[in-house]
């Protein structure tokens, strides 16, 4: 694509789309057969940087657009591409619908732990104790975590991968748009501008994937290829 980047310095969105990219390309995918279903946000403006098949879609729809794209073209390698945001607010109900279902496409979540778009709203994933710029004061509510909810509904391949491993992040997206069922990713890139006051994460790097997704839940600083079931 033609189109420059229009992304804050140290976004961790420049990293995505580069892992990405290579991944398509060691896969050997070409453009054509390969659609991303972006939602609404920062990271949703990688559809103007990768060179496949986009669609953009509502606020928390992405999910549901991808799962309709992957049942009419099931040759097609689909992913939906989402926010915090999107994700766990108007998303919420398809993100728990498409694993129950094991739909077979990728999930990335782009995780900036606010609403970063629009001037750094609260949002379900802002943690405990920290002030969102549009806040009045501390989030008093425990945050709503991506793999706690992926492990809980029985998704057959988890990762989380913070936005500085471009490695890790590059490996285990080749792994995901591999596998035959719902893949979800999540990404940890706090928004530089608006979460950078937000308590740091320090991850601690698995071994080998966890024998079931229960062994997961309320661990909050494992990174890697956390889960993976049977690739149906």
């Amino acid at each position: 694509m033609n189109q420059t980047p229009t992304w804050c310095p140290g976004c961790g969105t420049y990293v995505v789309s580069a892992a990405f990219k290579e991944a398509i390309l060691d896969l050997n995918l070409k453009p054509k057969d390969v659609v991303v279903c972006y939602d609404i946000g920062c990271s949703g403006n990688m559809v103007n940087v990768l060179d496949v098949c986009g669609f953009e879609t509502l606020h928390g729809r992405s999910i549901p657009v991808a799962c309709g794209m992957k049942a009419v073209r099931p040759e097609l390698t689909v992913i939906a591409q989402a926010g915090d945001g999107g994700l766990l607010n108007e998303g919420l109900n398809h993100f728990v619908h498409a694993i129950q279902r094991n739909d077979p496409i990728t999930l990335i979540v782009n995780n900036n732990l606010v609403f970063g778009l629009t001037a750094g709203q609260q949002s379900s994933a802002t943690p405990m104790g920290a002030k969102a710029h549009a806040s009045k004061g501390e989030n008093k509510v425990n945050p709503l975590n991506v793999v706690d909810l992926a492990a809980s509904s029985g998704a057959k391949f988890i990762a989380r991968v913070p936005e500085t491993d471009f490695k890790l992040m590059h490996d285990v997206i080749k792994k995901a748009l591999k596998f035959k069922g719902f893949a979800v990713i999540e990404i940890i890139q706090p928004c530089k501008i608006w979460a950078k006051d937000f308590p740091k994460i320090i991850f601690e790097s698995v071994g080998k994937p966890a024998r079931n997704q229960t062994e997961l839940i309320g661990k909050h600083n494992l990174a890697g290829l956390l889960y993976e079931g049977k690739n149906v």
